[in-house]
């Protein structure tokens, strides 16, 4: 299941774990299958669910789909957080 509220999505610890290692380096969804114990079909669905809210992004090389965290989207949270300590 998909949706666009990025609290939401974050719940997830699998898709915590995926922003976690996007944050490192851009990755493919094999690279980042390889950390996880789900399928790789599993972690594009939990992907999509980050794109939808617009917390990663995705561009194309060649066949190879890479993604990558989406600081546009961070950047949302935060200022929804910060009136919280303003």
């Amino acid at each position: 299941m998909s949706t666009t509220d990025p609290f939401s999505a974050i719940a997830d610890p699998n898709r915590r774990y995926l922003l976690e290692e996007l944050r490192r380096a851009p990755k493919t969804v094999s690279d980042l299958a390889n950390g996880l114990p789900i399928s790789r079909p599993a972690v594009s669905q939990h992907l999509k669910a980050l794109l939808d809210c617009e917390l990663v992004t995705v561009t194309s090389e060649g066949t190879k789909r890479i993604y990558s965290v989406n600081r546009h989207g961070f950047d949302k949270l935060n200022l929804w957080l910060d009136q919280f300590w303003s």
